[in-house]
């Protein structure tokens, strides 16, 4: 078609349909930039897994949605780091299957639905015992029967360590859970989606007590809440058009999630809920929760009430954001939606240091040199 054709042919286009166009384009090339940066920084950030000359048996929860995803990620990383991997539930004869294929080590997350007579079968048979808490301090009261068992346990509270050690346990370590990229990581969003805040868990009393605050003070910016008990809220009739109530979602959704918003908030659970926890020698929590991984893995914006241990692992201010009031929270909201550029280089930031140093490949190395070597 020659040029003089082209320009007639356009200029019957409907001017809707041009501007739709314009914009569209625009909008397509921003979003592929964007994902573009992140899987730069992805293909930059990940460690080549090696496997290792070792045989795992490892143990599942036994408990199932949510702590099923935390198996499967386990499961599927082991596989690309271990030579060879048996999997079983709690409920199998375990004893058997280790007496037949003779593992290296056996590693149980959790716990609770694995008998004490099998552990210590276990232990007889001269294989190393592991085991891996996912919710400390929240209920130590009964982890703390489980741990003694075992020859090495692995918490994700740094505060359990002595607690732990002065239960009978004779090897205790720090190792927080990390993240499984095969479920979080950066997704081109459907716009449909979008939004620019974002929290997502269960309302336990001191996150009802901070969104209580909150929410008034990021109602005329895009909100959403997702998660159980949310009609907790002392306005929740007020608020229920921003919130998901009692939803419930797989990895892959929740990721999906935090990608469509520009900010995503984090908040921890209090140590001394007595409605929900066991934690009777009220234990503090100072260390950062497996969200604080995923939300980074992500490659959104990550604004996280402060704990003590989370310049552990993401320097403040670089890599993501702390708020310590509702107030504070709102006020850096404001100022992140409108600052778009140091908005995204955190994120990007964060997004690196997490790829790099915080996922399962790296914690499930950390966990067998100190099972294998100890």
């Amino acid at each position: 078609m020659s040029k003089t054709k082209r320009r007639l042919t356009e200029s019957k286009v409907d001017p809707e349909y041009r501007k739709g166009r314009s914009a569209g384009y625009s909008l397509g090339w921003t979003d592929g930039h964007w994902f573009g940066r992140c899987e730069a920084v992805a293909r930059k950030a990940s460690p080549v897994p090696v496997k290792r000359p070792i045989h795992v048996l490892y143990v599942t929860s036994g408990k199932g949605y949510p702590y099923t995803p935390l198996d499967n990620g386990i499961v599927e990383t082991l596989k690309l780091i271990a030579q060879q991997v048996t999997l079983v539930v709690p409920d199998d004869d375990i004893v058997s299957v280790a007496a037949a294929v003779r593992p290296d080590m056996m590693l149980a997350l959790d716990g609770m639905h694995l008998s004490h007579e099998k552990v210590q079968a276990i232990n007889a048979l001269g294989i190393r015992t592991a085991i891996w808490f996912t919710d400390d301090p929240y209920y130590t009261d009964i982890t703390a029967g489980i741990a003694v068992h075992y020859q090495h346990v692995f918490t994700l509270e740094r505060n359990c360590l002595p607690y732990y050690a002065n239960s009978g346990c004779a090897r205790v370590s720090y190792l927080p859970l990390g993240v499984f990229p095969g479920s979080y990581r950066p997704r081109n969003t459907p716009h449909s989606m979008r939004g620019e805040i974002s929290f997502i868990g269960t309302a336990y009393w001191n996150r009802v007590e901070l969104f209580n605050r909150a929410i008034p003070l990021l109602a005329h910016r895009r909100l959403r809440i997702s998660g159980m008990w949310w009609d907790r809220l002392a306005e929740y009739e007020r608020w229920k058009g921003l919130i998901d109530l009692d939803k419930w979602m797989e990895p892959d959704e929740t990721s999906e999630k935090y990608n469509a918003n520009r900010i995503v908030i984090n908040s921890h659970r209090a140590h001394d809920d007595e409605t929900f926890n066991q934690n009777s020698a009220r234990i503090t929590a100072v260390s950062p929760n497996p969200r604080t991984f995923e939300i980074s893995a992500s490659g959104t914006l990550q604004l996280t009430d402060w704990r003590e241990d989370i310049a552990q692992f993401y320097v403040p201010g670089v890599e993501i954001v702390t708020y310590d009031s509702p107030e504070d929270m709102a006020a850096k909201v404001d100022y992140y939606l409108e600052h778009e550029e140091e908005r995204q280089e955190i994120a990007l930031r964060g997004l690196y240091r997490t790829l790099r140093d915080h996922t399962y490949v790296s914690r499930l190395n950390q966990l067998m040199d100190l099972t294998m070597n100890g």
